[in-house]
């Protein structure tokens, strides 16, 4: 039976069957598969693919997210290769299409990952899991709403890179969970991820909370004292940035680590 899907970016991909043999390019999206019951599936992943943690040994390391080795993707023999708009460029996905189908997905909203997990279960006839996944995120998407509705609105620029600095801005998922959190982005009227001169955060944003991610950039103490020495009063926080970026499964944990982080905060 043939099968044809529309991917996030709006391309239309034809399937005779079912895909079997899987590459991810995108470390989330290998640990949502995962937690769709698809491991048998997944044939190849990125060095930046942590989470199973017994994938490093298991599956074929075929690169980085933005620089991959076509030649052992093609001697994988992949009838699937799952991308990301942000995570691989274009020019990786346009190079990939020609091996096999590359499913690209697109996620800015939390919307977006309840779309992504649906169109998994379409894609590799786990329809079931799926749904269940997608349901258990939307009660724990209610439950945290219930808890943010009295906190108020802080202020907080979130710190994504250093050298030059630069934070997470309007458009991005990490935006959205800020808002979901009631943090008003200080950059939210910039652009996706815009570089910025500290010594101008306290005039031009004056944010009453400073947040240094773990990843991509691995903030230190030494990079608090830093940027500390231009934000004044603000509160430096250093924050996990799987939760706050990583789409997929992963925001299971993510609802449960911002329960304690609005607790301490």
């Amino acid at each position: 039976m043939i099968t044809k899907l529309i991917d996030q970016i709006g391309v239309e991909h034809t399937f005779e069957t079912s895909p079997m043999r899987i590459i991810s390019l995108v470390p989330s999206q290998t640990e949502l598969l995962f937690d769709l019951g698809q491991e048998h599936k997944i044939v190849g992943i990125t060095k930046f693919c942590v989470h199973p943690n017994h994938f490093k040994t298991t599956k074929i390391i075929i690169g980085g997210t933005k620089k991959v080795n076509f030649e052992k993707i093609k001697s994988l023999k992949p009838d699937l290769i799952i991308a990301n708009k942000e995570e691989n460029t274009k020019e990786i996905v346009e190079q990939l299409s020609n091996i096999c189908p590359v499913w690209v997905t697109d996620i800015i909203s939390i919307e977006d990952n309840f779309t992504m997990i649906s169109d998994f279960g379409k894609l590799l006839n786990c329809r079931t899991e799926a749904k269940k996944w997608n349901d258990k995120l939307t009660f724990a998407l209610n439950d945290f709403k219930k808890l943010m509705n009295d906190k108020p609105i802080k202020k907080v620029a979130y710190f994504i890179w250093k050298n030059p600095f630069m934070v997470a801005g309007s458009n991005t998922f990490i935006d959205e969970l800020l808002k979901l959190n009631h943090f008003q982005n200080c950059y939210g009227n910039k652009g996706r991820y815009p570089e910025i001169d500290i010594n101008k955060i306290q005039l031009e944003a004056n944010p009453e909370i400073v947040f240094l991610s773990s990843e991509p950039y691995p903030f230190k103490e030494e990079d608090a004292f830093e940027i500390g020495r231009y934000t004044h009063h603000a509160k430096t926080i250093f924050v996990d940035g799987e939760m706050f970026s990583w789409h997929g499964s992963r925001l299971l944990k993510a609802f449960e680590y911002f329960k304690i982080m609005q607790n301490s905060i």
